[in-house]
């Protein structure tokens, strides 16, 4: 990665811990020449802004929440709770952590539930603090950027918040969630907050939330186990079977845990859009052809999988991510996963940095 001017916000937060960084690209570990820089940048990882946890505290939130033995805060949403461990909700905290894994930047993203789990009014407010907050840390730890969120059950007021956190804010996206309280993501009353969003060339991840169906989940953590990526296969199918990828050509499309079975599943559904005059309704290609230009993050530890993603579209839409600081979440395993596949050096350090560094112009 040769660094142009504008990546020196890397740079700077990189610093620190510039030779674990190199040290992350195993083709160069037994060699003796200098070795490069590479920036590592973590796409997809989670944090609760301290206002939003107060908020919550106060009263001002529908969510059921205690405090565990250790004095972390504990959310409640259908088929799954997150623990508030320091790492989601401390920005110094996290950036030690960083160093420690030789991680140059985070792109911060928040987390389930969403605030469309609120009252429309609640769910705009909290979602325009949230930004507000996110905007800040950008602007004043070099270590991290991050991608708006969005009061997704007032679709109007997401058009707007979109449209302010792009032009006032900076952001270069936003993340949506897979479904709203049941609603698709491919449903028209979205389609304006898509025109703003292809106006504006907007990065659009989908990371999932709880499913349709959850009560079904509800043993041995299948929710987000398993309902969360077969969630984001869903939403990705729609979006594509809809149309709304094809009339909406300006947006990036990224999807959360590898695409969930996407990469998997692609030629099943290629071959219903040659059987069922419904699957070609909206949409004249087959659907791996929309699917292909998507991007997929890297959470899926196993290098089989990941080169499945790569086989099925291109290493440069693929972007490292961890889902730290979830449970099952690890800095470590992102790094181990990428040094283990049979690559490039060049390919590697796309993955680990550079296709993201592109994507959101770092």
């Amino acid at each position: 990665m040769v660094l142009s001017p504008n990546r020196s916000r890397l740079c700077l937060a990189s610093r620190s811990c510039c030779s674990a960084c190199r040290f992350t690209i195993s083709g160069w570990r037994a060699r003796k020449e200098p070795r490069p820089f590479v920036a590592i940048i973590d796409f997809h990882n989670h944090f609760y802004p301290p206002s939003y946890l107060t908020a919550v505290r106060n009263g001002k939130s529908t969510l059921k929440h205690t405090t565990d033995d250790d004095g972390n805060p504990v959310l409640y949403y259908p088929g799954d709770y997150n623990v508030v461990v320091p790492g989601h909700r401390d920005v110094d905290f996290r950036d030690q952590v960083m160093a420690e894994h030789g991680i140059s930047t985070q792109v911060l993203t928040f987390t389930s539930p969403g605030t469309h789990v609120e009252a429309p009014a609640t769910a705009v407010t909290l979602a325009k603090q949230i930004n507000d907050d996110f905007a800040e840390i950008k602007a004043s730890k070099p270590r991290f950027t991050a991608l708006a969120t969005l009061p997704l059950n007032d679709p109007r007021a997401s058009t707007a918040e979109l449209d302010r956190a792009m032009t006032q804010l900076g952001f270069k996206g936003v993340m949506l969630f897979s479904n709203v309280n049941g609603t698709a993501l491919s449903d028209e009353c979205y389609w304006p907050m898509y025109e703003k969003a292809n106006e504006l060339g907007a990065v659009l991840y989908i990371h999932p939330i709880h499913p349709v169906g959850v009560e079904a989940m509800t043993e041995y953590w299948l929710m987000p186990l398993l309902g969360f990526v077969f969630d984001t296969t869903l939403a990705a199918a729609k979006i594509v079977f809809s149309g709304v990828a094809e009339r909406f050509p300006r947006i990036t499309w990224v999807l959360a845990h590898l695409g969930g079975t996407v990469p998997y599943l692609a030629e099943r559904l290629d071959r219903g859009f040659y059987a069922f005059e419904d699957c070609r309704r909206h949409i004249d290609r087959p659907p791996s052809e929309y699917l292909k230009r998507f991007y997929y993050d890297t959470v899926n530890f196993d290098p089989k999988a990941l080169q499945c993603a790569i086989n099925f579209t291109d290493i440069s839409h693929v972007l490292a991510g961890s889902d730290y600081p979830h449970k099952i979440g690890s800095l470590r395993q992102m790094l181990d996963s990428i040094n283990g596949l049979p690559i490039s050096d060049q390919d590697r350090a796309d993955i680990l940095g550079n296709n993201t560094a592109k994507l959101l112009g770092l």
